[in-house]
């Protein structure tokens, strides 16, 4: 096609450091001792994309950033040495993002063989300007990442010329090439398609089309071709978001920075506050519930979809919704579960349904965002101080609450899964805008109790995920994270049971934390990580709230029996107190089809059912 292209690979020493040994295999097993091995594919690979006229390749090392040990650094001498007589007539750009190079590492890369130029993230990793500062190999070129890839806020151009010119007197003004942060993947496409979104805020955006341009911008601007127009606006939409009063408000600032000083723990311990609330709530052992959705069918999309598009009136809308959470409420009846959940078809989305009701959330109509495989997202906008105008979800529980005798569940999405799964302002620490979005939730918890609903769950899904990528970082994030989790719910009363929900990453190393959050009762995803969970308690962690290990994977149609959910519950058994125990899926079921969920729910409840029998008959 005549188009000059960079071909991207996964570097040879990533690949390995993130791989990790199949099912089977010894777990002392280093991936890293295949380096060997995978450097005669690089070789070949390489030798291809030379043939086919490629005069620059691109490898991504980005586990450059992490914490590593002299024998990984060492590999990665080893490997580049290794290709560089292949490397040999073509550049090598080695690119890294995410954050920044510890002073070893830095020394390491630059250093490497058969290399021509190193890309470094300066957005997420700006201390790395300091290192490069204190030294930068000569005659190789520097691919400078100073316009955000992770973000969709319009890059500072102003204060990008000044760090670029800066680099450029150590370079050299024919080795800088401006570049994004990181690839564009994580952004939304193009601002051109988001037509209801007003200018002001869409002035302070760039999507990765924006990105581009401000990219050549400034690449011009170096060599004297400076677009005044562009650059003047920049700074037009720059000045407004600073000043804007839409981002700020004074009262929601003011109650933010009156946290710091308290920890916000509940009055009375776990155990004390579970005796309390089983007086209230009466449960069975090993008492059942689900996550919280059941399936969206077409129908309940159309209606949705329909009330939105105003085709049809509020009082239809709010019908077809009560006769959808009537029939959840009835089917859970039907199959004996313990605690209830109304089944959300109110809502599209965990983290939107909640963004559309706070202040400080703007939405894009199309700023998709791949989340995994063919699965994408549309994350919200915070783009300023969040609080909550009114109640969001008390109509909806308090509705479902009456047609039911039984325990039926709040639903609400904590605010680190709100904050990890939105564009966040980038004006004010993290933190600051986590601990906004607590004050919101709390109040919304307070005022579900206060209409009557005794088990509140707050879903933490993605407080895992958050985690910074240097061991040196995490407790501070760990601190503040789990410290918004406990502002939301620190008001209730002990006979008030609040769950929290986790899904699928890998929690033993965070587990103390998990236990710090304080909840009542944690469901987890646990079968689906083939039971990686339970090893924690093998190994002697001392956990005395409710917890509900998933007992089967909902994002597989496949059934399970009731033997093999009996299985995995006695497993639990082995390792976790009889009365702290509670028997639940992975995750919601939004995804899954009514013949799927009746027989699988069913054979849960049956199984949670013989293993009572068998435990009182020990008795």
């Amino acid at each position: 096609l005549g188009v000059d292209t960079v071909p991207v690979l996964v570097g040879p020493v990533s690949y390995l450091l993130l791989s990790k040994p199949s099912k089977g295999v010894d777990k002392s097993f280093s991936p890293l001792s295949l380096l060997g091995k995978v450097l005669p594919v690089y070789k070949e690979v390489v030798a291809e994309l030379k043939a086919a006229g490629a005069s620059w390749i691109q490898f991504d090392e980005p586990t450059l950033v992490k914490d590593l040990d002299s024998h990984q650094l060492q590999a990665f001498t080893q490997a580049y040495a290794e290709l560089e007589s292949s490397l040999n007539g073509v550049n090598v750009l080695i690119e890294t993002y995410f954050a920044d190079l510890p002073v070893e590492t830095y020394k390491t890369v630059t250093a490497l063989k058969g290399v021509t130029g190193f890309g470094f993230d300066l957005v997420r990793g700006s201390k790395t300007l300091d290192l490069i500062k204190g030294g930068f190999p000569s005659g190789k070129y520097l691919f400078a990442g100073v316009v955000d890839g992770r973000n969709i806020w319009a890059n500072d151009l102003a204060a990008s010329v000044s760090t670029l010119q800066a680099l450029e007197g150590i370079v050299g003004k024919d080795k800088l090439v401006v570049s994004t942060s990181c690839s564009l993947l994580h952004t939304a496409v193009d601002l051109v398609n988001e037509t209801k979104l007003d200018d002001e805020i869409k002035s302070w955006l760039a999507f990765a089309a924006q990105k581009i341009v401000e990219v050549n911008a400034l690449a011009k601007a170096l060599v004297g071709q400076k677009d005044e127009a562009f650059f003047s606006a920049n700074a037009a939409a720059q000045a407004s978001r600073k000043s804007s009063p839409r981002v700020t408000n004074e009262a929601v600032q003011k109650a933010a920075s009156a946290l710091q000083g308290s920890d916000h723990r509940r009055a009375t311990n776990v155990s004390a506050r579970l005796d309390a609330q089983q007086k209230k709530l009466n449960l069975p052992i090993l008492p059942t519930t689900t996550i919280g959705s059941f399936p969206q069918t077409m129908d309940l999309r159309r209606v949705r979809r329909e009330y939105k598009a105003k085709k049809i009136s509020e009082d239809e809308y709010v019908k077809a919704i009560k006769e959808e959470i009537s029939k959840v409420v009835k089917l859970q009846e039907e199959l004996d579960i313990d605690v209830l959940v109304h089944g959300e078809p109110e809502r599209n989305d965990m983290v939107e349904y909640f963004g559309e009701q706070l202040s400080g959330f703007a939405f894009s109509a199309n700023g998709w965002v791949q989340s995994y495989g063919s699965r994408c997202v549309k994350p919200p906008i915070i783009y300023g101080d969040v609080s909550r105008p009114k109640a969001m979800t008390v109509f909806w529980s308090s509705m479902a609450q009456s047609m039911t005798s039984r325990p039926m569940k709040g639903m609400l999405t904590g605010p680190v899964t709100i904050l990890n799964w939105s564009f966040v302002r980038n004006d004010q620490p993290r933190f600051e805008t986590c601990y906004q979005i607590a004050l919101a939730i709390k109040d919304e918890v307070e005022d579900l109790e206060k209409a009557g609903i005794n088990v509140i769950q707050i879903d933490e899904a993605a407080l895992r995920e958050g985690l910074p990528l240097r061991k040196s970082e995490e407790a501070f994030y760990l601190e503040w994270a789990v410290h918004s989790f406990r502002i939301t719910n620190c008001g209730v009363q002990d006979t008030t049971q609040i769950h929290t929900h986790m899904c699928y990453s890998n929690f033993n190393d965070i587990i103390h934390s998990i236990i710090d959050m304080d909840a009542d009762v944690i469901t987890i995803e646990n079968s689906r990580s083939d039971e990686k969970l339970l090893s924690v308690f093998r190994e002697g962690v001392k956990y005395g709230a409710g917890i509900g290990p998933g007992v089967y994977d909902i994002h597989s149609p496949r059934i399970p029996s009731t033997e093999e959910i009996a299985d995995r519950i006695n497993k639990m058994l082995a390792v976790l107190e009889t009365n702290i125990l509670w028997v639940n899926p992975d995750c919601g079921l939004k995804t899954r089809k009514y013949a799927e969920v009746n027989p699988a729910l069913t054979n849960m409840v049956a199984a949670a059912k013989l293993l009572r029998t068998e435990l009182a008959s020990h008795k």
